[in-house]
């Protein structure tokens, strides 16, 4: 029998990150959307982040990206944050745009491009140390469009040496978690395609290298939760960026295309150690909330999280287990999908009630008239966006 009590516990102390530039205006590769109240500074980008935490109590932490992010003093930043009751998460870099970017940041054949690229990189480290970030979230759009255009070896052994000198100016409680992206805007060769090109050198680097998840970037049909498993049992998981996918990466809210795989993912996550605090796993959203309200977008989506948890929670693992090992097929499944089809809302808003909070955050939310509010005050400026 399922200890609810114990349920309860893991959700609670469950972190979701999610990031600053969700708040801002986005779109697709044709438009970019204005809203109303849209932030215009990294500030105001955590003031909304702070928002997603009040109402869920389970979001305390905002990821930013730099330079879209960048400010005089991280420092003063983090302690800003704070203030609002939240702190900064994760630093991602940003090594794709820029025309000096077009054939690659650090696999580019230009030495003088790759040194700038590592000079970012080197330079976000310092911003971690300001900001007492653990986590250097490094993502690399590099690749090659056609066959022959450049070396896919001395490529890899490019990416290597800068990989490598990223985490040799790593402080002892920092990290970098690696993402890996099948295409685009690559489209022949991405340098990092895969979570076994990640593995592999993080597994080269040492244990402050871990693998980043995104469950938007794999090939349809790929089985997300094995390489969640496999991660795991190698401790070589370092994070996930969690979003949903119809056709490629289309970061659409997580759990939105297909929840039964975030059950599945989750389930491996809590089979193989992942909630526990000191497995470092950092559940971080990526999304890109072109159409749907900003602060709204990331509610929903840390709720679906936190249900697809609760789910995966009430699996029945002596059960699941006895079936397995007599090789009953039907009675695994159902064990199986006897928890995911259990309706977990009762569970989680008697849980929320017992935080301290409304048991529904975004009908919470949405009575607060925190958006008439930002939408008075934010007039003028430059709205943040993709790029701003």
């Amino acid at each position: 029998m399922t200890d609810i009590r114990a349920v309860k516990d893991i959700l609670r102390r469950q972190h979701i990150e999610t990031p600053s530039w969700a708040y801002g205006n986005s779109g697709t590769r044709f438009k970019v959307f204005a809203q109303r109240g849209v932030p215009r500074t990294p500030r105001e980008k955590i003031d909304d982040a702070a928002q997603v935490h009040a109402f869920t109590g389970v979001a305390p932490t905002v990821a930013l990206h730099i330079p879209w992010d960048a400010v005089d003093d991280y420092a003063a930043l983090a302690r800003y944050a704070r203030e609002r009751g939240v702190a900064v998460g994760a630093i991602n870099t940003n090594v794709f745009q820029d025309d000096d970017y077009m054939l690659g940041s650090v696999t580019n054949p230009d030495a003088a491009v790759r040194e700038k690229a590592l000079r970012h990189l080197l330079d976000c480290v310092d911003i971690m140390d300001a900001t007492g970030s653990r986590d250097l979230k490094l993502w690399f759009s590099d690749g090659t469009n056609y066959p022959g255009q450049d070396d896919v070896r001395e490529r890899q052994d490019r990416l290597a040496e800068a990989l490598a000198a990223v985490y040799e100016r790593l402080g002892d409680d920092q990290r970098m978690v690696l993402e890996y992206k099948l295409f685009e805007p690559a489209f022949y060769m991405t340098d990092i395609p895969d979570w076994g090109a990640s593995y592999a050198h993080c597994l080269k680097l040492g244990p402050k290298a871990q693998v980043c998840v995104d469950t938007g970037h794999h090939a349809p049909g790929t089985n997300i939760e094995y390489i969640v498993a496999f991660l795991l049992r190698e401790g070589k998981l370092g994070a996930f960026d969690f979003n949903s996918r119809f056709y490629a990466d289309d970061d659409l809210m997580v759990g939105a295309a297909d929840p039964f795989q975030l059950f599945r993912i989750m389930y491996e996550v809590v089979r193989g150690g992942g909630l526990d605090p000191e497995s470092g796993i950092a559940f971080m959203l990526d999304q890109c909330h072109n159409i749907e309200p900003k602060i709204q977008g990331q509610i929903r989506s840390v709720m679906n999280v936190q249900e697809a948890t609760a789910k995966a929670l009430l699996v029945d693992a002596d059960a699941l287990r006895a079936a397995q090992r007599s090789g009953d097929v039907l009675g695994a499944n159902a064990v199986f999908m006897d928890a995911y089809n259990t309706d977990v809302r009762p569970l989680l808003a008697e849980l929320r009630a017992e935080m301290g909070l409304a048991p529904d955050p975004i009908a919470a939310y949405r009575a607060s008239g925190y958006l008439e509010r930002v939408v008075a005050e934010r007039q003028g400026g430059q709205a943040a966006g993709w790029g701003a």
